[in-house]
């Protein structure tokens, strides 16, 4: 109750104290004095503003009494722009801008709007809230502006050309970044007058970048001859100052132009013209300087209009609830639409290549659907894919290529449709093939096959390529809606997918194997494969026969209901071997490739109380398939064959011991190759000599041999 009481006359005295604010001052300003280095001042002007006029004079301080002036409200001349603007109910926003150049006048310069001092601006504001011919509140502003430093003739640019820094410590003056121009606190700024330089001369940037550059502490000249220690007249270096640590550390300069940025969550709009090659990251562009664009995600969000950057690949999913069939795009699109002219970087143009494609299977793409009404729609044509191929070499765009893929979905409601859309830079002409290394292998790469071409003739030799394949099930996993993927080299993989079987198809075992084989058959169809990342397709000597291995039969014969010996597992196995080194990377390439197939047995079951399986010959029962590929590395050397003893007895094996006793005697041993052998051994048993004379004649030896003569 106390509490309650308290807050209430609070209330209550808070109430009266703002009346009488009010019926004292209408408004206010926050703050109410200012001081400023600067060329705007901004402030707020609290309260009942409706008949409230600004006005802004010039004010000085009273020889007599050293004060400044009642506020008044007598315009007055000034070479500052007042403004307001209402931000709130009873709050106005104040702003002050500087209407003159701060720029600092040259030699012999006529032009007046420039600062003849570097002190440009010194004076005192003074900003009045005036209702009628009365003041009813003021501000004070005191402004010190001191002058821009740069020429009256300065040409503004966003380029700096940075002196060759080769045989320079950091250049001769490194904080002397802007080209014709003072930098501030850069005393060895040869652009900087002796006014400029009284204005922060006790204030320059310190060390190597401030061009002061310390000696080492290894220079003779450094340590005095009280504090230096007393290896260091032995040891210490003289060397000119301009060899130091710091040589070196920037690279030779060069024209440095800033360039504007992508924004993705723009719509289309104009780009800046680019008359140079495309650099990695730059945005693709068109004909009529237009951002290429192609929908992809941004936090989430799928934008319609994003650039394509410049090797840059991406691959996204869109998901888009339809209700209706869609008329724009990119749902929506024809080949016209899409068969966009862009610039290629190397003062040409490329033409998009459009390649419609068909799908059949919804299940990867419809993902829910919701049935709300009784109509039916049926949307042709509806987009599900956009896949790009660009072709690149060098600083420029060989080619476009796009699989616009495409389907008729049914609405009967609502459908959550999933779009696909991919960018991908490959490497080369639009007419070749992109490589996998260069030369060896990169893990990662798809594997080459290829096929032998018998139309060139006999004595001309070209080669086809073909890639391997694995598969990759999707959705329910069943072999007729599954996919392929590549065989990507260093990588072991295993996948497969499911094949539906009924009782009748048992009964037709030759058949079924012959079924089973044709599907794994159409993974690879490739009879050669490259030996490097990069095979020449006129030259045999690049590739490799592939090598298959044919199981024999179990001899378990078939029955009513079970087929035996069908080809159910395909393995693939490669061999690799590092043969050199570039840049310090091992370079593999392929010795030997081997194809095999496991064979299984297929039987329908009918445990579990499901007895339907064997009663419909009709209903089918699921059967993988699999496939798989398995890289093999061989050793680079192996190294002469261990022993009986080496095997048996650890003890002694360097390989598995800390303690290794054979290399005791090391460089007498056929281990050692870094000389011949005979040499080896006779600069061996010379040390041996040296060591028993040394241990003969030592002082032991000779103590026994005084202690034998005193006897």
């Amino acid at each position: 109750m106390a509490n309650a009481l308290f807050f209430t006359f609070t209330q209550v005295l808070y109430l009266l104290l703002y009346c009488f604010a009010s019926n004292a001052e209408n408004v206010v300003f926050q703050p109410s004095f200012i001081t400023t280095h600067g060329s705007s001042v901004t402030a707020l002007l609290y309260g009942n503003s409706s008949n409230i006029t600004l006005n802004l004079q010039t004010i000085s301080p009273s020889n007599v009494t050293g004060s400044f002036d009642p506020p008044s409200c007598v315009p007055g001349m000034s070479q500052w722009i007042l403004t307001s603007e209402p931000i709130a109910k009873t709050t106005v926003q104040v702003k002050l801008r500087l209407n003159r150049s701060l720029r600092l006048c040259g030699n012999n310069e006529t032009d007046t709007d420039c600062c003849v001092n570097p002190l440009c601006v010194l004076e005192t504001l003074q900003v009045s809230a005036c209702e009628g011919n009365t003041s009813q509140a003021s501000l004070v502003i005191q402004v010190k502006v001191y002058a821009l430093l740069v020429s009256g003739n300065m040409v503004f640019d966003n380029k700096t050309i940075i002196q060759n820094q080769v045989y320079r410590p950091l250049g001769e003056c490194p904080c002397d970044l802007t080209f014709n121009t003072c930098d501030l606190w850069c005393c060895c700024d040869k652009d900087c007058s002796v006014e400029d330089l009284r204005l922060f001369k006790y204030s320059c940037l310190p060390g190597p970048f401030g061009g002061q550059f310390p000696d080492p502490e290894y220079q003779c000249s450094v340590q005095s001859t009280q504090n230096s220690p007393d290896w260091f007249p032995f040891l210490c270096v003289t060397s000119p100052s301009e060899n130091n640590p710091y040589l070196g550390l920037f690279y030779e300069g060069n024209t440095i132009a800033s360039k504007p940025g992508v924004s993705f969550g723009d719509s289309i709009s104009s780009a800046p013209k680019q008359s140079n090659a495309y650099i990695e990251g730059s945005p693709i562009l068109t004909i009529n300087d237009q951002y290429f664009t192609i929908p992809r995600t941004l936090n989430g969000h799928c934008v319609i209009n994003a650039p394509v950057a410049f090797l840059k690949n991406f691959d996204v999913r869109c998901v888009t609830l339809l209700q209706a069939c869609p008329t724009e795009s990119p749902l929506h699109t024809t080949p016209e639409d899409l068969r966009a002219v862009v610039k290629n970087g190397i003062g040409g143009n490329a033409v998009v290549d459009v390649t419609v494609q068909l799908a059949t299977e919804l299940n990867y793409f419809v993902t829910s659907t919701e049935t709300f009404g009784s109509s039916v729609l049926v949307c042709e044509n509806v987009t599900l894919a956009l896949d790009y191929n660009f072709y690149w070499k060098e600083n420029g765009v060989t080619g476009i290529t796009l699989t616009h893929t495409v389907s008729t979905v049914t609405l009967n409601g609502s459908v959550s449709l999933t779009t696909r859309y991919s960018a991908k830079f490959l490497s080369g002409d639009i007419m070749t093939e992109p490589n996998s290394g260069n030369p060896g292998y990169q893990v990662g790469r798809p594997v080459i096959g290829g096929i032998l071409n018998t139309s060139m003739g006999n004595d001309t030799v070209l080669i086809d390529r073909t890639p391997f394949h694995l598969w990759k099930p999707v959705n329910s996993g069943l072999c007729s809606t599954a996919d392929m993927r590549p065989v990507l080299f260093g990588e072991n993989s295993t996948s497969g997918c499911l094949l539906p079987v009924s009782q009748q198809n048992l009964t037709q075992c030759s058949l079924l194997r012959d079924t089973v084989r044709s599907l794994q058959e159409a993974l690879n169809e490739a009879t050669l494969f490259a030996k490097n990342g990069r095979p020449d397709a006129l030259t045999r000597a690049d590739w490799l026969n592939i090598s298959y291995v044919t199981l024999n039969s179990s001899g378990v014969e078939d029955s009513n209901s079970s087929c035996t010996d069908i080809p159910s597992n395909l393995h693939i196995y490669v061999w690799t071997l590092v043969t050199g080194f570039v840049h310090g990377i091992p370079q593999k390439d392929v010795k030997a490739v081997q194809i095999s197939y496991s064979r299984s047995s297929w039987k329908v079951e009918c445990g579990g109380g499901d007895s339907a399986m064997c009663m419909e010959p009709a209903e089918t029962q699921l059967f993988p398939i699999t496939s798989s590929v398995t890289f093999i590395d061989i050793p680079l050397n192996s190294g002469p064959p261990k022993t009986r003893y080496q095997i048996n007895f650890t003890e002694y094996d360097c390989n598995r011991n800390d303690v290794c006793w054979p290399e005791l005697a090391f460089p007498i041993t056929r281990f050692y190759t870094g000389e011949p052998y005979s040499q080896a051994l006779a600069k061996g048993l010379i040390l041996v000599f040296f060591f028993v004379v040394a241990s003969v004649l030592g002082t032991p030896w000779r103590q026994i041999w005084q202690i034998w003569n005193t006897i």
